[in-house]
């Protein structure tokens, strides 16, 4: 691999890893976890409910604890690393976003989908008016072809982004497929590029490595793995990685170790691994939250959640429409009893 400058790791563990968990953080966690990343020095850390600001809901799942409140735990014990936030226009407004500042939050990570960035400009606006650094995320980035991305990322960086990310929801891109990319990204945008995959298809990793040879300088991972659908790029993993490969990234190996084993281990409900659900997420390209979603779907009509999943990535369906799971649902639990009462 090229001799990179730093990588700035940011940590989301305590947003993504919340899908995970059904959004059952406490404060007590959230203290504890936020703490030893603080003390790893890892650079950045996102709190906030798997969809972001205001993501708790009915249609989204309810958080057991106020995200607020853990926004606020987080940053209470940073004296080194700085609170993220996520924030996806339509579930967020710039309400919270600003509630979110005055708590301390320094980085805003404004998300759409990867041919909807124009959504994104008043947030990006707002978010550098608040004097935060400011983020692109263009989700479900292996659904457009590479001319779009890169169209989207301009648009992202007229808006005022300091960095835009490539961002593998389904965990369905190819390393070759990671790489053009992130050189297009390179060759086009003049701000940062980032990186935040998914493992679903165990590419995580090596999508990640080939991400930062091309040039991408912000990338993302999950402690123990603890995120949507098979996790995201192990954060100690990578840092020892990096590590390896001479890549500077100023955290404390030990000490993320410490913390996925000792304190992020039994917050796990199951093991973060690649299951038959998790598996066909990056096989049919489908958003790595919907997991849950669609197992809960599956046991509601008696049916096989890999057919969901399936159907949903038939449909090209993408985050905000966790909805139609349940209706996809019912339409194959129907059609197969009428395949049996024939």
């Amino acid at each position: 691999m090229t001799k990179q400058c730093q990588i700035y790791l940011t940590e989301v563990a305590l947003r993504d890893g919340s899908h995970a968990i059904a959004h059952q953080y406490t404060v007590d966690q959230v203290l504890k976890v936020a703490k030893m990343l603080n003390d790893a020095r890892v650079p950045y850390i996102e709190v906030a409910h798997g969809d972001g600001l205001a993501g708790s809901s009915l249609q989204y799942g309810l958080s057991r604890t106020n995200e607020f409140e853990l926004i606020e735990a987080a940053v209470s014990v940073c004296d080194q690393s700085k609170v993220a936030v996520l924030l996806l226009p339509g579930i967020g407004t710039m309400k919270e976003l600003k509630q979110a500042a005055d708590l301390g939050v320094k980085m805003a990570r404004i998300a759409t989908h990867v041919t909807e960035a124009d959504v994104s400009a008043q947030h990006i606006a707002l978010s550098k008016e608040l004097g935060l650094e400011t983020v692109g995320f263009l989700m479900m980035s292996h659904t457009a072809p590479v001319e779009k991305l890169v169209e989207q990322a301009k648009l992202m960086e007229s808006y005022g982004a300091d960095t835009v990310y490539v961002v593998d929801s389904a965990g369905a891109l190819l390393p070759h497929e990671v790489k053009e990319r992130i050189r297009a990204l390179r060759q086009h945008v003049g701000v940062n590029i980032g990186f935040h995959g998914h493992n679903n298809l165990s590419l995580a990793m090596a999508n990640t490595l080939v991400a930062i040879e091309e040039g991408a300088t912000r990338i993302d991972g999950s402690v123990r793995c603890l995120g949507a659908g098979a996790g995201n790029t192990q954060t100690e993993v990578l840092v020892a990685v990096l590590d390896r490969l001479g890549i500077e990234t100023g955290v404390d190996l030990y000490k993320m170790m410490d913390l996925a084993e000792d304190v992020v281990a039994p917050i796990l409900q199951v093991p973060q691994e690649i299951t038959r659900d998790s598996l066909v997420l990056g096989y049919a390209g489908v958003y790595s939250s919907f997991q849950l979603h669609a197992q809960r779907a599956a046991k509601k009509f008696n049916i096989d959640s890999r057919d969901i999943l399936i159907e949903l990535g038939k449909r090209k369906v993408v985050g905000g429409q966790e909805d139609m799971i349940v209706d996809v649902a019912a339409e194959i639990s129907r059609k197969n009893s009428e395949s049996v009462a024939r």
